[in-house]
């Protein structure tokens, strides 16, 4: 999974994101990888997806609050599953924080 850090302009269908894909971030919009892509806003993602059959388009927007998203301006950052849930929950995914802290065994 790859965020695109930046703002995408939210009018991009999928052709015009996969070419960003291309050209920007250097990858293969069809090799299976998730690209997540955010508006000025900061309040809409877009996510494009090749499944194996075709191109898929996801997009979010948030009622209330932002997406939480790099500061960098060019380029993507990795993410994994467990990131990209609380991305699209509006949660801050570069440090959550546990609500427990395990205790020592005695």
């Amino acid at each position: 999974m790859w965020l695109a850090t930046g703002c995408t302009d939210m009018r991009k269908g999928w052709n015009g994101l996969a070419l960003q894909v291309q050209e920007v971030l250097k990858r293969d919009p069809h090799g299976g990888h998730l690209f997540i892509f955010r508006g000025r806003r900061s309040d809409a993602v877009k996510v494009i997806w090749h499944d194996g059959q075709g191109m898929c388009l996801f997009s979010k927007k948030l009622e209330k609050g932002r997406f939480v998203w790099p500061s960098t301006v060019d380029g993507a950052v990795s993410l994994t599953a467990g990131q990209l849930g609380y991305l699209l929950e509006g949660v801050d995914w570069r440090l959550p924080q546990r609500t427990w802290k395990p205790e020592a065994a005695g």
